[in-house]
Parts: C-alpha cells; structure tokens; sequence
C-alpha cells in the first residue's frame, strides 16, 4: 500500500523505492490513518463523529449478487476491520444485516490496549436500524454479541417485535416518532448512550438518509478498479439533496489499484 495524498516525505521515499509502496501496512499504520478526529475542547459532551465506508466499483456499483464481498480486496478487509475496531458502534441496515449475513464485532488482540486507552469496550456494538423489527433474532449477532446489540427504530414499532428484540438480549433505542428513525435523532441517541466514534457500513438506502439529514460528518470509500454493469445500487440511495454537498479529501492511499479515499465535510 502507498499513500498518493496528502504528499509528504515518506510519499516521495515510497515512490522512489518499489519494496516500501508494495509493503502491506501494519494495523497500527492503518489506525493512524484513519484516527478520529480529536474531541472538541467544548465545555458539555463530545460531539458524535458519524463515518461511512463504503465500496464502489468504477461504473458506480456498490454490490454484485447482493453483496459487497465480490467488489471488495484484501487491503479493503484490513481497513474494514481497522475501522470498526476505531469505533464505538458500527450502525447498519436491517437489509444489509440480512444480505451480508452480519455477525457480532469481536475483539482483537491488536487493538485492545488503544481501545482500553480510548475508554472503549473490547468491540464496538452493532447497531441495526430497522421500522419493521423483520430480524430473525435467533442470529449470533442477537445470541451471542460481545456486547449488546442496539435496535434503533422508532415509536411506532409493533410492540410485540420490541418485546421479543429485548428477550433475545437486544437493546432497543427509539429514535423517531413514526415507524421508522430520525436519523440526526439517532445519532444523538448513540452520543446519549456514550458512542461518539460512529461507523455506518450502509447499505446505500441508510447511507442515503444520513446524508439528506446532514449527519454525516465523514466519507471512507474504496473505488474498485472492476466493472459490473447490471442494475446494482449505488452507494447512497434515497431522494436527493436539493444542493450536493461537498467534502474535502483528507487521504488517498492505492494498493493493487484499488483506491482508498477519506473525505471530511468541508
């Protein structure tokens, strides 16, 4: 892996030098890369910090057959894990919870001292976001988490479904006042709860909606150097934004010409 922006010294000695851009970053290379940003020095509570990663291939699509796996590469993996294990809570899709055969976070070895360091538990909590409470809670995500998992829906929710979620061991958080989320009100949920470093991993329909309620603070997308054609969903779905939003880059990092882009609300 090499890093193509910001340019820095070690860029230049990475170009100069093939061994060192073809060397696999360690994890602790790859979590500094990807830090959080520094809490704000604000008297009150720390502000939630909301980041998405996502995977797109060239054309634009953000899975093949239903999933991102066939899309995706070695060195996306390791980003993947580095950025759940930066974070407090990962929130995704009741769908894609469904398609990509979610499993609980676990802990990993590698992080555990700058987690405990961070004030963090040994993995950060899924967060599943869904109206219907459709789950099938007998799913070691449900079973068998490291943590609890968090159920975030809204008022409306059949009661019933809520009842059995907090049988099965779930948490659920009521985030809106119809069927479905508010999704700024969920993320002040997650800061209620103590989760500010948050992680959506979509799918694009969520993604979609943390950007029309512009919430979302950061953009991890990995460009797949693959073409799929089809009808695959894009990364965000949804209604439009009445103006785009512009996001500033912050790094790009290549590896097997897969890139690796973070991009910050500008």
């Amino acid at each position: 892996m090499r890093r193509l922006f910001p340019v820095t010294d070690e860029t230049a000695a990475q170009d100069r030098t093939a061994a060192l851009a073809d060397r696999e970053w360690s994890l602790a290379e790859l979590a500094a890369a990807y830090a959080y940003p520094e809490p704000g020095s604000e008297p009150g509570e720390p502000r939630p910090w909301l980041r998405a990663n996502m995977v797109s291939t060239l054309d634009g699509a953000a899975q093949h057959d239903g999933r991102s796996q066939p899309i995706s590469c070695a060195a996306d993996m390791r980003i993947f894990g580095t950025l759940r294990a930066l974070a407090d809570v990962v929130v995704v899709g009741a769908e894609t919870v469904r398609q990509e055969a979610y499993r609980p976070a676990r802990a990993r070895a590698e992080f555990a001292a700058a987690r405990a360091a961070a004030g963090q538990g040994p993995a950060p909590a899924i967060a599943v976001v869904t109206a219907s409470l459709d789950l099938d809670l007998s799913l070691p995500l449900f079973t068998s988490p490291l943590v609890p998992t968090l159920i975030l829906t809204g008022a409306a929710a059949a009661p019933d479904r809520v009842a059995a979620a907090g049988k099965a061991g779930a948490r659920v958080v009521v985030a809106g006042d119809g069927a479905g989320i508010d999704p700024a009100r969920a993320v002040r949920a997650l800061a209620g709860l103590g989760h500010t470093r948050l992680l959506t991993e979509g799918g694009p329909r969520l993604l979609g909606q943390f950007i029309a309620a512009g919430v979302l603070d950061e953009m991890c997308l990995t460009l797949s150097p693959m073409l799929t054609a089809g009808e695959a969903q894009r990364v965000a779905g949804g209604p439009s934004v009445a103006v785009p939003r512009r996001f500033a880059l912050v790094s790009l990092l290549e590896e097997a010409g897969f890139l690796f882009g973070r991009y910050r609300r500008s």
